[in-house]
């Protein structure tokens, strides 16, 4: 019978030899800048691309200068400055909201959760009642949740704090200013979700399937910091 002693020395030698493994995996630095390049542009992140750029030698797969519109985008979003954002939208990319419902619906949803923020109840059952109750009505459940969702605020004193309160959150303004930008980034026929994202995306699911089937292996646990650990 193994002892706990001999398990753990097992556990060291599996964990040693697939570190081996990895060094051997060679990937170049030209490789990783390429990766890391391509974050900064799907990101929006124009002055640290440009100063990469200089750096790693890596040149960007876009025109830097297109950044900047959709960088204005994001950041008036993130602000809750919807009406401006919408109007640098139409500017830049005039038939992206008439061909995107959802989109267009997200965004409004967005400014309907600016009005109950500033507590204008009267405004905000207007513009609900004006511009989303009518795409509501179109037969998208997902659509009419969400718009439920938003005007229960409305019935509470401290909405932050009730059970829709994550609406509130400066998360939601990020969530719907990421996807705006994915769908700039298609409409310029470009990927629009960074490579490394998905790689860590695969590695994810590929982790969630081998604990799945209780097989053991290195797992990585830290994404961040590249901890690896026997599952």
């Amino acid at each position: 019978m193994a002892t706990v002693m001999d398990v753990t020395q097992k556990d060291s030698d599996i964990l040693e030899e697939w570190s081996s493994k990895l060094k051997s995996v060679h990937t170049t630095r030209a490789e990783m800048n390429m990766l890391v390049m391509d974050y900064l542009e799907k990101e929006g992140f124009k002055e640290a691309a440009e100063k990469f750029k200089i750096e790693s030698g890596i040149n960007p797969t876009i025109d830097l200068q297109t950044i900047d519109k959709r960088l204005e985008i994001r950041n008036c979003l993130q602000n809750g400055e919807i009406e401006k954002a919408v109007a640098l939208i139409n500017e830049i990319h005039p038939e992206l909201l008439d061909n995107d419902n959802l989109l267009y619906f997200k965004i409004q949803q967005q400014q309907l959760i600016e009005l109950i923020r500033e507590k204008d109840v009267m405004k905000a059952l207007d513009f609900a009642q004006t511009c989303l109750v009518e795409r509501a009505e179109d037969g998208d459940p997902d659509v009419l949740t969400e718009l439920e969702r938003t005007l229960a605020l409305l019935a509470f004193d401290e909405p932050s704090t009730s059970p829709f309160g994550d609406l509130l959150n400066l998360g939601h303004r990020q969530k719907v200013a990421s996807e705006v930008n994915a769908k700039m980034l298609e409409q310029e026929n470009q990927e629009s979700v960074p490579q490394i994202t998905k790689i860590l995306k695969l590695l994810a699911w590929s982790q969630q399937q081998l604990d799945n089937k209780n097989v053991k292996y290195v797992k990585m646990t830290d994404f961040a910091k590249g901890t690896l650990q026997l599952s």
